[in-house]
């Protein structure tokens, strides 16, 4: 596919903005990518990924914040920019707790900035942007999984407080703008090039530094763990599928199989050859006890159907681990 407008990534040296980039540009699209490039985690990860990029053709980068509006617009206007994913955020749950302004500057003044530049936009096509499972906060797993149709009401954090909020930013949005928009719900995004600040990939750097690694909720927390591969099919089957004009489409996007910590754990073990001394440690502020993705409607609009299983994708994963960290 190729178009003569570029497309907006915000979040471009992030996990997921960094692998949505490449795809679009491995489609001929041109991509305009945007980030602050902060020092939530390593920036040398950042800027390693963002090297990646830089160096292919069609790709042009902004060292922008997003909140800062009348730069978002100004970028949004001079490109003729028509199609944005959003997924520039303030992520974390528990460093949430400790530093909330950041959640509030970069998701709320964020989300509102790309809302105004959206609707601004001449001939705008579609916002997608990046919500979180999160919003479902602590809810019981049962036999089916998490439905956009649950109420999202009872968020256990100021991070999944924050990407509720965005949904219905963008709700009344889009009823008052009339622009199609579509918020996807992630669920426990893992792969090579991931973020550290994730349990899999801070569990790999301590279990080959020799280190125990602590094990919260007493290994009983589950997640729907899925394979940046398979989050990047779903992000642009989304974007090729935009909602009609005045439309806040929300959906779940996951793998549909939760696994438990422990069993994560041992698929690592397994990938790096290594086995982990465990420190059973209890619950910690902010997190959920599990999480487990309907994925129907996703499927439906895209055909969007996980393919790499966790073993595999844990593989791969610590295969790029050593690699780029050289061990």
């Amino acid at each position: 596919m190729s178009r003569g407008d570029p497309v907006l990534v915000t979040g471009a040296a992030g996990f997921v903005g960094h692998a949505v980039s490449h795809r679009l540009l491995d489609r001929g699209e041109r991509v305009i990518g945007v980030d602050i490039v902060n020092d939530y985690y390593e920036t040398s990860l950042k800027d390693a990924r963002l090297a990646t990029l830089t160096a292919r053709e069609g790709f042009a980068f902004h060292r922008l914040d997003i909140s800062d509006a009348a730069a978002m617009q100004a970028l949004v206007r001079d490109n003729k920019v028509v199609r944005i994913v959003h997924l520039a955020a303030q992520a974390g749950v528990r460093y949430s707790i400790d530093n909330p302004f950041a959640y509030e500057k970069s998701n709320l003044a964020g989300h509102l900035a790309l809302l105004e530049a959206s609707r601004h936009a001449e001939g705008f096509e579609h916002l997608v942007y990046a919500s979180s499972s999160s919003v479902y906060g602590d809810k019981p797993m049962g036999g089916a999984g998490f439905s956009e149709e649950e109420p999202a009401t009872s968020p256990v954090s100021l991070y999944a407080a924050t990407k509720r909020a965005c949904e219905l930013m963008s709700e009344a949005y889009a009823k008052l703008y009339r622009f199609p928009q579509t918020g996807l719900r992630f669920f426990t995004v893992y792969g090579p090039w991931g973020r550290p600040d994730m349990a899999y990939f801070s569990f790999t750097r301590k279990i080959l530094a020799g280190e125990p690694i602590e094990v919260f909720g007493g290994g009983e927390m589950a997640r729907d763990f899925t394979y940046i591969d398979d989050i990047v099919e779903g992000v642009i089957g989304a974007l090729d599928h935009p909602p009609t004009a005045g439309e806040n489409r929300v959906l779940n996007i996951g793998d549909s199989r939760p696994v438990g910590l422990m069993a994560m754990i041992e698929a690592l073990e397994a990938a790096l050859g290594v086995t982990a001394e465990k420190v059973m440690r209890p619950m910690q502020p902010g997190d959920v006890t599990a999480t487990y993705a309907d994925v129907s409607k996703l499927e439906a609009l895209t055909g969007y159907h996980p393919q790499v299983m966790l073993e595999e994708g844990l593989k791969r994963f610590a295969d790029w681990y050593r690699n780029y960290y050289r061990i």
